[in-house]
């Protein structure tokens, strides 16, 4: 398992955590309340932390599915990447798509995930053709319905 540094930027906010063992991400939380207005409304919301992954790693910020399937609301970019070299306050965009309803943030709540990975480098071998595969080029709804 290996040890973030992370600065708790809002000291009275828990830090990110797995809300069960094995889970793959920790939530992360709103530093601040706001509404995000229905029909695609945005609202970004700091998360009250910091990091420092090592070189070689990256995070992901993912949406909570609760929030989806109750509320429509997403992280817009999701999912959205932190970088290795990165040391602000990670930022969390989220959008609603319900029509009618707004979402009302509280400080404190969980309004998205944090997934950390090991990367691998990769370098690009250029070659006149693929190997043939049975999916083959086939794209959006190539497999049916």
């Amino acid at each position: 398992m290996p040890l973030i540094d992370i600065v708790a930027l809002d000291p009275e906010l828990t830090l990110p955590a797995y809300a069960r063992v094995g889970d793959g991400a920790v939530d992360l939380l709103a530093r601040a309340d706001g509404v995000v207005a229905p029909c695609g409304g945005r609202l970004v919301v700091g998360s009250g932390i910091a990091i420092a992954l090592p070189q070689g790693w990256c995070a992901l910020v993912l949406s909570r599915s609760g929030l989806a399937a109750r509320n429509g609301v997403f992280v817009a970019n999701a999912p959205g990447l932190v970088d290795a070299g990165f040391r602000g306050e990670i930022m969390i965009p989220l959008v609603n798509t319900d029509p009618s309803e707004p979402f009302v943030v509280t400080r404190g709540d969980r309004v998205a995930q944090l997934l950390v990975l090991q990367l691998d480098a990769i370098r690009w071998n250029v070659v006149d053709q693929l190997d043939d595969t049975e999916r083959g080029a086939g794209g959006f709804g190539h497999t049916g319905r």
